[in-house]
């Protein structure tokens, strides 16, 4: 399908075209990937290596670090280097890769957060079958389905995208490659290759908010039958998950659920969920859980204590 466009490679503007904001954009996107990178890996390393962080919510939390990391390689490193150029082009199957990568982390996040959500559901509404119910067996099957899921979500964002006969302008005007952008591109109808993507992006998204916002809110009813101590516990965890699924899914919605329509705010809300959320995600699950910081605390004085011996 690709040997009908006459397209070859697409020019990515990017976040701006002035010379001293575009060294910005380097500095800043620069701190996040690496304080990403870093926050990301950290939780990752302490989840594989405690023993005291075993229970499903850490096991999903490992696999939403990993998508974190993956989601956020798709695009920084790419719009780190591109920063430093005076044109940024793309080739065709580059992009096509990248619309790929982004649709696969970003979908296997979602569906990352969906588990976390039904995880505590059964550890908080149905205590005395949460071992039996969230085995770790079950736990991995539901992984697996994710990961399939996300796959089967991201090859039809691809074949929409290679769907579309690009024989004109190859000027992106955003920052990395999506369906949205290259649709403004295409030399031909998209009503029905837009409608496609609502229907699976936008339904996604929303659909995916609507379950998890209403699974919290059961959640947080049925904890008034608890103790006050385990009340405490409980809302702490789930406002941690409730803030990551606000950050996440409210710029998501607002992306894929509308017409193929350029808005100012289109870049500055996709940076936020791009670049912002990853980053974000390690903070708010660190800060706020004092299992994962005391496996931390350990995790470093046992590497400390190793070098000293050497």
């Amino acid at each position: 399908m690709q040997l009908n466009n006459n397209v070859t490679e697409f020019i990515l503007l990017g976040l701006t075209q002035d010379l001293f904001r575009k060294k910005v954009v380097f500095a800043i996107f620069l701190i996040c990937y690496l304080a990403t990178l870093l926050g990301n890996l950290l939780i990752i390393a302490t989840i594989k290596t405690s023993q005291t962080l075993r229970s499903p919510m850490y096991f999903f939390l490992f696999y939403l670090s990993f998508s974190d990391t993956c989601f956020s390689t798709s695009i920084a490193p790419r719009t780190i280097v591109d920063a430093l150029l005076k044109t940024a082009t793309i080739t065709f199957s580059e992009c096509i890769i990248q619309v790929f990568s982004l649709h696969f982390f970003g979908c296997l996040e979602i569906f990352i957060l969906i588990l976390m959500a039904a995880d505590r559901y059964v550890a908080i509404c149905k205590p005395l079958h949460y071992t039996t119910i969230m085995s770790r067996r079950v736990c991995s099957i539901l992984v697996a389905l994710a990961w399939v899921g996300s796959c089967v979500h991201s090859l039809v964002q691809i074949f929409l995208a290679l769907s579309l006969p690009f024989c004109g302008p190859n000027v992106i005007d955003h920052f990395f490659c999506d369906l949205e952008p290259l649709l403004n591109l295409a030399c031909s109808d998209i009503y029905v290759i837009n409608l496609l993507l609502v229907s699976n992006s936008g339904a996604i998204c929303t659909v995916s908010f609507v379950i998890l916002i209403f699974s919290y809110v059961v959640i947080l009813h049925s904890l008034r039958n608890h103790s006050a101590e385990g009340r405490r516990k409980a809302l702490s965890t789930c406002i941690s998950h409730i803030t990551v699924v606000i950050l996440f899914f409210v710029p998501c919605i607002f992306i894929y659920t509308r017409p193929a329509t350029t808005f100012p705010m289109d870049k500055m809300i996709s940076v936020f969920y791009t670049i912002g959320t990853p980053l974000f995600n390690p903070l708010i699950y660190t800060l706020r859980n004092t299992e994962v910081k005391n496996a931390m605390k350990k995790l470093w004085s046992k590497n400390f204590i190793s070098d000293d011996v050497r």
